[in-house]
């Protein structure tokens, strides 16, 4: 945006300071005079021209007192000014550096806390979130490009080897190529619905996460019963406020990790909703192998998956954790995934309890 030039603020308050040290010097003048003025005997006012002889004398004393208050305001205050700004001029260095695309860098203001230092932090603080947000992104956007190759890459191997041998089974080149484009298109809406949560661009409402949650486990009850795992549900009403469709996801999701994820038969699943003075929750456990707090710390990073679950049917698309992470932080909650000490895996999502309606 193109302003018209002005005055620096170190010279604004170099003239500020100088002003300020003038005017004090003409009162302190004008203060002088009358003291002497009114100190003049009364006997003495046959004196001709008394008066005119004090200010002339008194005059070009305090001509050159003001003259030197206002060399000494305006080499002091621009001083003065410029050691005051050197923290702003630090801060704007940073600034710039930042707008050329450099995060890296950060102001670091040593001494006290004062306005300066706070708005030298913050910004720093800032640049750090911001620096790890980029990077965070860069990442994805690799991880993302990546498996958004890996489908198109076997589709083509698959058209190449059709087009070498017109022969051979099409009815097994359509389930294959199916199976691929099926797993494309489950990434990409993956990708669109992790952007809608990142972006928070959803209506909010009156939900209950024990609703969501009987709605996700009827839904997933037929995969339970496919894989031999038994579903538990319990818990009371938790009153939030959010997007249903998301947190229906999110639900869906936890619960399905749980699913896939568990010892191949005889496995369990617990579905729970709590309520707490502030906060509600919803905690999806699950029986499995036994797991470290270094690998359920990475759980919910975008595509990083087990070889087991690579190499399942229901393996999804590596965002499943990642989804959840986003819906949740969307809503302004928690997610904490901690493994069972009898193996398996918990997972609790902890929102803000709705505002309760008292008094009608």
């Amino acid at each position: 945006m193109d302003r018209a030039p002005g005055l620096s603020v170190r010279l604004k308050l170099t003239l500020s300071y100088a002003g300020f040290l003038m005017l004090a010097g003409v009162l302190l003048l004008a203060a002088g005079w009358v003291f002497l003025d009114r100190g003049i005997h009364p006997g003495l006012i046959f004196v001709p021209n008394y008066r005119y002889t004090v200010l002339r004398d008194f005059a070009p004393t305090a001509a050159i007192a003001l003259a030197f208050l206002l060399v000494l305001g305006l080499v002091g205050g621009w001083i003065l000014a410029g050691r005051m700004l050197a923290p702003l001029t630090r801060i704007t260095d940073a600034t710039r550096t930042a707008a050329n695309g450099s995060l890296s860098h950060r102001i670091c203001l040593p001494g006290r806390k004062d306005e300066f230092r706070e708005l030298a932090d913050a910004f720093d603080t800032m640049l750090a979130r911001l620096e790890a947000h980029i990077t965070e992104q860069q990442r994805f956007a690799a991880n993302a490009s990546h498996e958004l190759r890996t489908p198109l890459a076997i589709t083509q191997t698959l058209l190449d080897v059709a087009r070498n041998d017109p022969n051979g089974d099409t009815s097994e080149l359509v389930k294959r190529l199916h199976f691929v484009n099926t797993r494309a298109i489950d990434l990409t809406e993956a990708l669109l619905l992790l952007s809608r949560a990142d972006q928070r661009s959803f209506t909010r409402e009156h939900v209950d996460l024990s609703l969501i949650a009987e709605e996700a486990t009827e839904t997933l009850l037929p995969l339970a019963e496919k894989r031999g795992a038994t579903i538990e549900t319990s818990g009371d009403m938790t009153p939030t406020i959010g997007s249903h469709a998301l947190l229906l996801q999110m639900t869906t999701n936890l619960v399905h990790n749980a699913i896939v994820h568990n010892v191949p038969e005889q496995g369990t699943v617990w579905v729970t909703t709590s309520v707490h003075p502030k906060s509600v929750a919803l905690t999806v456990e699950n029986t499995g192998e036994k797991l470290t707090p270094q690998s359920v710390s990475n759980l919910g990073e975008p595509f990083l998956r087990g070889t087991a679950r690579i190499r399942t049917d229901h393996a999804g698309v590596g965002l499943g954790l990642a989804i959840v992470k986003s819906i949740t932080q969307a809503h302004d909650g928690i997610l904490t995934l901690t493994p069972r000490a009898a193996g398996g895996l918990r997972v609790t999502v902890q929102l803000p309890a709705a505002p309760s309606h008292a008094g009608g």
